[in-house]
């Protein structure tokens, strides 16, 4: 090769180099200064009027999906709805959410107030005094007992003759609520204290108890399940099962225990930011196991919207199950049931035994408790 040949063959690399970095050179430049492409995309630029009016819309109607508590309420509000949770007798609060109640087709409420110590013993009688005026709505529970204490039996004795349909909430275990981590009766765990011995009555009257026992898991929930083992015959609660819990854990222990039930307090999965969880992720859970869930508000515990957000929480899960008959199960009816199997005590039958009921047409020596209470309640009047 010759000298010129040289010298021509290496003008053509530096220009060939030049050109090169020119167009490298361009395509480094902000995007707003490149030539806009042929090519259209669901995501640039080039989209006509009518097909950004189209991808607009779809985005609305997606977000119109969610429905509004009005929608659901109009949707399920057929359904019997229970607040299987409620500690509204504090402060008379109950008086203030009737209306909330009957424009969110809440049928009944399990009322109760204050949770394991002193000033419980009055708010239990305010939800006796609301079960008093309105027996189809309110279904009594208790919480005003010493639990370290034997005194506290004969309490739990004579309110459940009395005609109380339930104990609880009592704090079996706490030590991270704010709310029940230092209440003056609360136990270590569910097996300590009076604890066997209410179970023992729970078992006899054929009564719930509902059970606040945080965290929900380790030791606390080792004795949860001794208490389970050792009372088959008892009916326990576990309060707000879902919260801080996970679907898995919620599983294992109904799969164990068949005389446990699972309070779901779906305002904490819905709205809490604390969850971890969606209210989707329980619904297999709930599916497997029907009987076994209840519904409730925990009175709003912990949500900016209160327990009106808390019953919006209850109707998002009944949405969430997809399937009408389990929905009535978990909103309702396994509850009720609870209820209708306890059977008049010894004191109410005395009480409508010294009555005049000649007008009844029922056989006395059959009634339920729930019967019982209302004839009484009826002869009162």
């Amino acid at each position: 090769m010759t000298k010129r040949s040289m010298v021509y063959m290496l003008v053509i690399v530096v220009i060939i180099l030049i050109v090169t970095l020119s167009l490298w050179k361009k395509m480094d430049e902000p995007s707003e200064n490149r030539p806009v492409t042929t090519t259209s995309s669901p995501t640039d630029s080039s989209l006509t009027t009518s097909e950004t009016a189209a991808t607009d819309a779809e985005s609305d109607s997606t977000e119109t999906e969610v429905k509004s508590l009005y929608e659901l309420v109009a949707e399920y509000g057929d359904l019997q709805l229970v607040d299987a949770h409620n500690h509204d007798a504090s402060g008379f609060a109950y008086s203030k959410m009737q209306k909330n109640w009957e424009h969110s087709s809440v049928d009944r409420i399990v009322l109760f107030g204050d949770v394991s110590e002193p000033s419980a013993i009055k708010t239990d009688e305010i939800a006796w005094g609301a079960y008093e005026e309105d027996p189809e709505r309110f279904i009594p529970f208790f919480s005003g007992i010493n639990l370290l204490d034997e005194s506290g039996l004969q309490t739990v004795r004579d309110n459940l003759e009395k005609g109380y349909f339930g104990i609880g909430e009592i704090a079996a275990a706490s030590t991270y609520s704010p709310a029940l981590a230092h209440v003056a009766w609360k136990t270590k765990d569910p097996m300590d204290g009076i604890l066997p011995d209410i179970y023992k009555l729970c078992a006899e009257y054929k009564v719930p108890v509902l059970l606040h026992i945080d965290p929900p898991n380790g030791a606390p929930v080792f004795k949860l399940e001794e208490a389970l083992e050792a009372y088959p015959d008892t009916t326990f609660i576990f309060a707000h099962i879902n919260a801080h819990n996970s679907p898995y854990n919620v599983e294992s222990l109904l799969e164990k225990h068949p005389n446990l039930y699972a309070d779901f307090f779906a305002g904490f999965t819905a709205f809490n930011p604390e969850s971890a969880y969606e209210l989707e992720d329980f619904v297999p859970v709930i599916k497997k196991f029907p009987d076994r869930f209840l519904l409730s508000t925990d009175s709003g515990y912990g949500l900016s919207g209160g327990e009106e957000k808390a019953i919006e929480g209850m109707y998002r899960l009944i949405d969430a199950l997809d399937d009408r008959q389990i929905a009535q199960q978990v909103a309702g009816g396994n509850l009720e049931q609870l209820i209708r199997i306890q059977p008049a005590t010894k004191t109410q039958l005395e009480a409508l035994d010294a009555a005049d009921l000649s007008d009844v047409e029922k056989d006395l020596s059959d009634l339920t408790k729930e019967e019982a209470g209302k004839l009484l309640l009826n002869y009162k009047k």
